[in-house]
């Protein structure tokens, strides 16, 4: 059965208080994604990137109960600093589990940065619920980081 992509996608805009280029750096540098990628509660203890196009990306978050997981990925579009397209997909017992899609947008708007988001292709509606919560606090971290 196919999934309907309206229905299993994730959009997320946001307006943050920095450079584009500012903002590109803490979606690319693995100090800077370790300040911010993970849901609210959480954290990041390591981020390893090799940012151009076929480069992988593997990054941990470590749950407010102790429990860590991985996420890892390949960047299929790099163009610093207006947009990232990389595929996204949990560690499930040492191997990629299912395959999703993000997409991100940097647009400079005066002296801020409107990020577009996009993570489509997710296998189900729980799925999607789940990682919009994520995300969502992921953003509100990196949002806080330029308040």
């Amino acid at each position: 059965m196919k999934s309907d992509p309206a229905t299993t996608g994730v959009k997320i805009s946001r307006r943050i208080s920095a450079p584009r280029d500012v903002v590109f750096k803490a979606w690319t540098d693995p100090d800077e994604i370790k300040r911010w990628w993970s849901p609210l509660g959480c954290e990041t203890p390591s981020a390893e990137v090799d940012l151009r196009v076929g480069g992988s990306y593997r990054i941990s978050m470590k749950l407010p109960d102790g429990e860590v997981l991985f996420v890892s990925g390949v960047y299929r579009e790099v163009q610093a600093p207006g947009k990232l397209v990389f595929t996204w997909a949990w560690d499930e017992d040492g191997v990629p589990g299912p395959e999703s899609l993000v997409t991100v947008e940097f647009i400079e708007r005066d002296k801020a940065t409107e990020v577009l988001f996009s993570h489509d292709r997710l296998v189900d509606a729980e799925s999607r619920d789940k990682h919009a919560e994520g995300w969502t606090g992921c953003f509100d971290k990196l949002e806080a980081m330029f308040c």
